[in-house]
């Protein structure tokens, strides 16, 4: 998968605006691309033993065009992007946590959603972030195909890369539908993974600290 700066499209929308962009249907694909998207859906409905032209799958291509756009809007955004100017100069050096933050991630192997919560800690090093900030930053990386272990590393690489703290920490509690509507169909397995760099790494105390705050004291294990 292409790094951040690899990416050739800028994010469309201002990130300070929280209701995000009006139209899911503007500029996440230029206009070929959405009639191509279109088509190949379309075609996909044919091979499954649908009739595209039936009333209710008229306008699906459409929709599925707009959907997936919205959905992996990701690659169109950076960290640096919606991180902005929101770096503040600050003594502050104790622990920065944002938990619960809701996830929703697509299966790049079935394209299948998987959703849960991510908790997002770092220590700063002479600059705080603004607090809304982090959970832009688990959406870039989350509204892309993904598995959630490369999601993790990804975050908490963008943190540390982007705020330059002491340590960055993160966890990823998902469920995958890939797992449940399909498969093994499990309803009830959950997967659980974290990042953890600079001091959360070095310091098991500072570790244990983290993961006891962001799982509300249950254990990993």
């Amino acid at each position: 998968m292409a790094t951040d700066h690899e990416h050739s499209r800028t994010d469309p929308y201002d990130p300070d605006l929280d209701s995000g962009p009006p139209d899911a249907t503007a500029p996440w694909l230029e206009p070929v691309e959405r009639a191509e998207l279109e088509e190949l859906v379309r075609r996909q409905l044919a091979l499954i033993g649908e009739d595209p032209e039936r009333a209710g799958l008229l306008k699906t291509p459409e929709r599925v065009a707009q959907s997936l756009a919205w959905l992996t809007r990701g690659y169109a955004q950076t960290a640096e992007g919606v991180i902005g100017d929101a770096l503040f100069p600050d003594s502050h050096s104790n622990m920065v946590l944002v938990r619960d933050i809701e996830v929703y991630s697509l299966c790049e192997h079935h394209l299948l959603p998987f959703f849960g919560k991510a908790h997002v800690a770092y220590l700063p090093a002479g600059h705080i972030v603004g607090l809304s900030k982090l959970p832009r930053v688990v959406d870039v990386y989350a509204r892309r195909l993904q598995v959630q272990e490369r999601l993790t590393d990804e975050i908490a690489g963008a943190l540390e890369r982007v705020l330059q703290p002491a340590g960055v920490g993160v966890v990823l509690e998902c469920a995958h539908l890939c797992m449940m509507m399909r498969g093994v169909e499990k309803q009830h397995s959950q997967t659980i993974t974290s990042a953890v760099r600079g001091t959360f790494r070095r310091e098991a105390r500072t570790r244990d600290e983290f993961l006891r705050l962001a799982l509300g004291g249950r254990s990993v294990l």
